[in-house]
């Protein structure tokens, strides 16, 4: 892919888990810039959605263009609830995510990236793209699958170096079987797992043609970027440059710098990227972290950049995900000068610094009831050796005695979150216990200056993603 005026100057960031759903990603992909869905755990999205009644129908008219009409027959008889299943009862389970994946697990994870896509690309011909994790690996090779088979135009994948991940898009687009490593914990005879995958075991009838999505991998430093083009598997279309200001995880700090808060890690000089040595790679980018104006538009594209990647004004706009009430809090908050948006380098499971917001009734909230630790969805579950045949499965969000019993160290258990039900819970999909339903996390960007802006009526805390856009582009 080459530097053209067809590329789109604003990406609308991949924020999960739902967040960037299918009608955010299509109201931007409808005004001419790349519209995003989030990939993050969205079997048990969708599952969630057939569970609550699939109100206005949006899932079941996907399922009905979904290429094998068998499978999606499955999916709806599974999950479907006509009306919706009573509030106070809990949610049905996805199958779990293993190494050697059920059939049911892939099924799910094919269906579920189909309709995601298939719903954000209906009805217009702008772009579309699909974010994915690299630290969540067991979904990946299905998913990407599903999402390829409804015309994914866009793979975005950060949280990791995903060097395999440009191989795979080449493999499945010509529908051969493909493979991706496994990362095993407490491997000290570094045995090679991986989890291998042939789109043709899911084909019935005629082989549908599929078209290799580009690539971009969201980074942090020009070091992961020549790393990329050095090493992939594949071809790397591009790059999403992001700095320790963008929500949701962050890499980790390169050098520790201990003069201001001996306790605590800090970003420093050498956490900002070269913009400059990525710009030699030739490959198209944009910049993301606070780069929700015109001026840090301008300044993108001064500096060689295609344009720019924009999570948190998305996420409070009216299309988003979340729910209202959170983005009326948050939106309150920055009009008042009140937000605190906190870098929190002990909640995310995957030991990745992670952006939490200070709000009531929610997991940071200190008077909220203190959670009781379970991890039944498991998305950021670590492998490791149980023994030299065995592996297992274990999370430091989960029972901390469970954690131990699989050798794990109580450290990595302090001040740990379920991101995977809180995030749920940010969406209205949290699971209901028997003390009550999941509370939120709510994570976001450290930059509100588009705030005022784009809310110009303090008693009217609502505008558009078009109301975004338009304000970028002035």
């Amino acid at each position: 892919m080459k530097n053209s005026d067809k590329l789109p100057e604003i990406i609308q960031g991949g924020m999960g888990i739902g967040v960037s759903g299918w009608r955010l990603a299509k109201a931007v992909s409808m005004q001419g810039q790349m519209g995003v869905v989030s990939g993050t755990a969205i079997d048990s999205v969708i599952v969630r959605r057939l569970q609550s009644g699939d109100s206005d129908g949006s899932i079941r008219r996907a399922l009905s263009h979904f290429p094998w009409a068998d499978m999606a027959q499955r999916i709806s008889e599974e999950y479907l609830i006509p009306g919706g299943k009573s509030p106070e009862k809990p949610f049905k389970p996805t199958p779990a995510h293993t190494l050697q994946m059920k059939r049911s697990s892939c099924e799910l994870l094919i269906v579920s990236n189909f309709v995601e896509v298939f719903l954000a690309k209906e009805g217009h011909k702008g772009l579309t793209g699909i974010n994915y994790l690299e630290k969540i690996q067991l979904p990946t090779l299905p998913s990407l699958f599903g999402a390829m088979l409804a015309g994914v135009d866009f793979v975005l994948m950060g949280g990791g170096i995903p060097l395999s991940i440009p191989g795979v898009l080449d493999g499945v687009s010509q529908l051969d079987t493909v493979e991706l490593k496994i990362h095993v914990e407490d491997n000290p005879g570094h045995r090679s797992y991986s989890h291998v995958f042939d789109p043709k075991d899911f084909c019935t009838g005629t082989l549908p043609k599929l078209t290799r999505p580009k690539f971009l991998a969201i980074i942090s430093s020009d070091i992961a970027a020549k790393t990329l083009v050095r090493r992939s598997t594949g071809f790397v279309d591009g790059f999403v440059v992001e700095d320790h200001t963008a929500g949701g995880h962050n890499a980790p700090p390169r050098r520790t710098d201990r003069t201001e808060t001996p306790s605590l890690p800090q970003f420093g000089q050498k956490d900002i990227p070269d913009i400059g040595k990525i710009r030699e790679l030739g490959r198209p980018f944009w910049l993301a972290g606070g780069c929700a104006s015109p001026e840090k538009l301008k300044h993108a594209l001064d500096s060689g950049a295609d344009g720019i990647q924009v999570g948190t004004a998305f996420a409070l706009c009216n299309e988003s995900s979340m729910l209202p009430e959170i983005k009326q809090e948050v939106l309150r908050q920055c009009m008042s000068g009140k937000i605190k948006v906190l870098t929190d380098f002990q909640a995310s499971p995957t030991g990745y610094p992670f952006k939490v917001i200070s709000l009531k009734n929610t997991v940071t909230d200190r008077n909220c009831r203190e959670r009781k630790r379970c991890c039944d969805l498991g998305y950021l579950k670590q492998l490791y050796c149980k023994s030299e045949s065995e592996i297992g499965y274990r999370c430091p969000g989960e029972p901390v005695k469970i954690w131990l019993m699989k050798g794990g160290s109580e450290d990595k258990t302090v001040g740990k979150h379920c991101l995977c039900n809180g995030l749920l819970a940010t969406v209205g999909l949290g699971q209901v216990r028997e003390n009550g339903s999941e509370p939120p996390v709510v994570t976001s960007g450290e930059d509100f200056s588009f705030a005022t802006h784009l809310v110009r009526n303090p008693d009217d805390l609502n505008y558009s993603a078009k109301d975004v856009i338009d304000y970028i582009k002035s």
